[in-house]
């Protein structure tokens, strides 16, 4: 298996049917699509269990009580037969198509092993645009190293990146996680643009209006001072 395709699902009963039939007109061979059903209480499970025998790519892991979107991710990722590994949303927002441009893209890297493959997101709205700036430009002071649009999807990285880290967050901060960890280690950090579009169905679990924003800029912010902590020690 060259790579395994990781999605947290979290009530996203509505738009696993739209997941599937989109991995299903550009998913190749050589890749498996693992749904993670994230502690979900709609009817996520019922429409996993119905559709995914009709899909012999994909497969699914069942987090029993949410922890976290990172923690779900985890669990995938855990679970993942691939050599190359990679999340993205469910909610539609990031095509799927795209994981698959971005698994071309780390094949033809110079040393696959050593690239970090990551989305830049393109069309948002100015305030979004804004928003997302100023976190990557604190970020990037801070830490100390280029992080930009850390929150962009997919992700895209070998195994081997994977087994190098220690204490993961169960949250949003993992998407920072990464990315920090790929420019620590020296990995070739591969940009490439993706269509950032408005969702299908449901609601998002985080960005919903400002208090929404600012509960997410503190776990962040939080998650940086214990990471910046952790490197002093």
């Amino acid at each position: 298996m060259k790579l395994s395709v990781i999605v947290p699902c979290y009530n996203e009963s509505k738009n696993i049917p739209l997941i599937l039939d989109r991995f299903k007109a550009v998913i190749r061979d050589d890749v498996e699509l693992v749904l993670v059903n994230n502690g979900s209480n709609d009817d996520s499970e019922e429409v996993m269990d119905k559709l995914l025998p009709k899909y012999s790519f994909a497969r699914t892991v069942k987090v029993e009580v949410n922890q976290g979107y990172g923690y779900g991710i985890l669990a995938g990722l855990r679970a993942a037969k691939g050599e190359f590994l990679a999340w993205t949303h469910a909610d539609m927002q990031t095509d799927p198509q795209d994981v698959i441009k971005g698994l071309y893209l780390i094949e033809r890297a110079k040393q696959p092993e050593q690239a970090f493959v990551k989305g830049n997101r393109q069309e948002r709205p100015l305030v979004e645009n804004i928003f997302t700036w100023g976190m990557g430009f604190f970020e990037t002071i801070y830490l100390g190293f280029p992080l930009n649009d850390i929150n962009a999807q997919p992700n895209i990285f070998h195994r081997s990146f994977f087994e190098l880290w220690v204490d993961p967050p169960y949250d949003f901060a993992l998407d920072l996680y990464a990315f920090y960890m790929a420019r620590r280690h020296k990995l070739e950090v591969v940009r490439f643009p993706v269509l950032f579009k408005a969702r299908i169905h449901g609601h998002s679990h985080w960005n919903v209006g400002w208090s929404g924003k600012w509960k997410f800029i503190k776990r962040t912010l939080d998650f940086s001072f214990k990471l910046k902590k952790r490197l002093k020690q």
